[in-house]
């Protein structure tokens, strides 16, 4: 019986590029089996040494989540179909998170009545509706492409108390998908440039901005005054971390990711409903699965995912409406493949189980749990200063370059001489290295070559590797200085 498997974007770099295979199966484990067969590099990526299903990746049959391998031998339909997605990052009708007491000190004056007559149009809004969207106060972690129409969206809708958080400068490479910002904030605070947009939009709203990385210590004082929190940023770590800030103060997280062509949104509640934690245990190993900044994002992309954020975000304001709480939904943009995938509360869930093991966020390590600091017997890596990689260049040292990046990064910034060997693919092809030369490896920041040359020393590779401290975009200023030098 063939069945068809469609894979995640960001786990096509394992699969030839392909968004869906069609296997030969009877139950979930054989599918997944002649999927590995296939696809040999989808193996290390997907699953763990002893066999298991690595905790970052979920697998779904018609979008209801499949959390047990003991139901990976239930046998399967000729018209089921199974989904595999990794972490980017039916609900009730909701009650609104503005208490009739807080609505009812709210009034509209004539011009508001005036500005948001569209609103007080609608039955399931109206003019409660629109009180309660003026009490609200909503914080926006993340100033970038998400975070844009969610700010665009929720000003323009009304909502009484926006917080802007950022620690970021707006750069030209911002302005493709970044639409709040333009060209004249450039080297200016994200916070500053939102802040300016809400105000354009709207001057009645009130601003609140925090120009600062948000860490353990400081995060849960700056959500405390919020209704409800937007999730629009672009690392694990931040992902994890506003997660379990909110579970512990009992507030929803409005969640969205990106990656290419493809998006996500969910409502992460844990009063009534799966935390993120319950839907993805843990995060992917560092560099193995790109990020947005990585893998790039079409420009209207983030419109589209975070234009669904801000809809998520007033029906938990006005209350009622299908809300995402205990679901996925996951859009394709380019494949017009669009999913809602029901999700469930995990009872062993660290911080929202039965059983919590995390009571404190400052007590946690997130640094470590998301792979970016080295473990006490972990080997260092040898990084090289690009500089002095064109110097060797220069001289003609006998150097090997490996270039790990996508396609379409090459295409961007292209490295001539280097070998390409994309990470999945290390280990078989590692006879193509001279162990007596020095190796250097090369990806956009600096992180999938770290992978890469961990995968090797797992390998059991032995000759002196280097990884190109903050990788092309940390060299192109000097190795694509002046037409030539290296293209």
């Amino acid at each position: 019986m063939q069945i068809p498997i469609y894979i995640s974007a960001t786990l096509r770099t394992f699969t030839n590029r392909k968004a869906e295979i069609v296997v030969e199966g009877t139950t979930i484990r054989e599918a997944l089996q002649r999927l590995q067969d296939e696809y040999p590099d989808s193996k290390n990526a997907l699953f763990e040494e002893n066999g298991r299903l690595r905790p970052f990746v979920s697998v779904f049959v018609n979008d209801v989540g499949i959390s047990e391998e003991s139901a990976w031998d239930t046998a399967l339909e000729a018209t089921d179909r199974i989904l595999l997605l990794p972490v980017i990052a039916g609900g009730a009708p909701t009650e609104s998170v503005i208490s009739d007491e807080r609505r009812k000190e709210i009034s509209l004056d004539d011009a508001e009545i005036e500005r948001f007559n569209k609103h007080l149009m609608l039955r399931d809004i109206g003019v409660k509706g629109q009180k309660r969207i003026k009490a609200a106060k909503v914080l926006i972690i993340g100033l970038g492409a998400l975070g844009s129409p969610v700010v665009q969206y929720l000003a323009a809708a009304g909502v009484g108390t926006i917080g802007l958080a950022d620690f970021d400068e707006v750069s030209l490479g911002n302005l493709q998908s970044q639409v709040i910002h333009g060209t004249r904030d450039v080297h200016r605070p994200k916070t500053a440039s939102a802040k300016d947009t809400v105000r354009a939009i709207n001057p009645k709203i009130r601003v609140e901005t925090v120009n600062e990385k948000l860490e353990a210590s400081r995060i849960a004082d700056v959500i405390e005054a919020y209704d409800i929190v937007v999730d629009c940023t672009d690392n694990y770590k931040s992902r994890y971390l506003i997660n379990d800030a909110c579970v512990l103060q009992g507030k929803p997280v409005v969640f969205g990711a990106m990656y290419q062509f493809e998006g996500q949104v969910s409502v992460f509640d844990a009063k009534s409903g799966p935390c993120f934690r319950c839907q993805f245990p843990s995060p992917p190993p560092a560099g193995l699965v790109p990020t947005c900044a990585e893998g790039g994002v079409i420009s209207p992309l983030p419109g589209i995912i975070g234009s669904m954020q801000a809809n998520e975000v007033l029906k938990l304001i006005v209350g009622g409406g299908e809300s995402l709480i205990g679901k996925l939904l996951v859009a394709d943009t380019w494949n017009l493949h669009t999913s809602v995938l029901k999700i469930h509360k995990n009872a062993h869930c660290p911080i929202c189980g039965k059983e919590p093991t995390i009571t404190e966020i400052e007590d946690f390590d997130y640094e470590d749990f998301c792979g970016l600091k080295p473990q006490e017997d972990e080997i260092p890596v040898d990084v090289i200063e690009a500089e002095e990689l064109v110097a060797r260049i220069e001289k003609g040292d006998p150097i090997t370059i490996v270039d790990v990046r996508e396609p379409h990064e090459r295409a961007i910034h292209r490295f001539a001489g280097a070998i390409v060997i994309p990470i999945g693919q290390l280990s078989r092809r590692q006879k193509e290295l001279d162990p007596e030369v020095d190796t250097v490896f090369i990806c956009k920041e600096g992180k999938r070559s770290i992978l890469a040359i961990n995968t090797l020393r797992e390998a059991g590779y032995k000759g002196p590797m280097y990884s190109l401290k903050g990788g092309i975009e940390s060299a192109k200023n000097i190795i694509f200085s002046h037409e030539g030098a290296w293209l």
